[in-house]
């Protein structure tokens, strides 16, 4: 089976699924970032962290008119999904940090689809940059210069295309540090 890198970033109206809300997906192919999704969604409920609101920049009011149903947004990124990782590649999710990103979108797939396409795992960013670097997780954020010059916008598809980009650098930095040597 061949992988299929997916950089995946959400945005939600506090830190645990369930309780909160997923109000946005965004995802690409690491590698071709013009291939990618996004969708807004319904809140499930009225219940958000003041705080994950103002970095999101959502409002829950105007998502429960204008977003999209869970469950049709949930088929629509699974229909994404399939059309870009065909049927002899495995989806691999991709975030920085992945615990959060993936623990919303593992909820609502499993809550609304019954399955979660992306399995039990995935690849977190940092953790990568730390084994490829032989930093301690302290001190193993990715350098600055990996990241393209605009910061983050906390739009899910923007930063997920950023996200894909800063890895494909990382991905370049450990392919040098592990190339074998062509010295005799």
């Amino acid at each position: 089976m061949n992988e299929l890198f997916i950089s995946v970033d959400i945005e939600a109206s506090g830190p645990i699924p369930g309780e909160y809300s997923m109000l946005s997906l965004g995802a690409c192919v690491v590698g071709a970032t013009h291939e990618n999704f996004y969708v807004e969604l319904k809140p499930l409920n009225k219940k958000f962290d003041a705080q994950a609101l103002a970095i999101a920049g959502l409002n829950l009011k105007k998502l429960a008119r204008t977003g999209v149903e869970p469950a049709q947004a949930l088929r629509q990124f699974d229909a994404w999904l399939a059309r870009n990782a065909p049927f002899d590649h495995t989806p691999i999710f991709c975030a920085y940090p992945l615990a959060f990103d993936w623990m919303f979108v593992a909820y609502y797939f499993h809550r609304f689809l019954g399955r979660n396409p992306f399995g039990y795992s995935g690849l977190d960013v940092k953790s990568f940059f730390m084994g490829a670097s032989g930093k301690r997780w302290g001190d193993a954020s990715v350098p600055q210069h990996f990241y393209d010059a605009q910061a983050l916008t906390h739009n899910a598809r923007e930063d997920a295309i950023a996200q894909a980009k800063l890895l494909e650098r990382v991905f370049e930095y450990a392919n040098k540090q592990y190339r074998p040597s062509t010295r005799r």
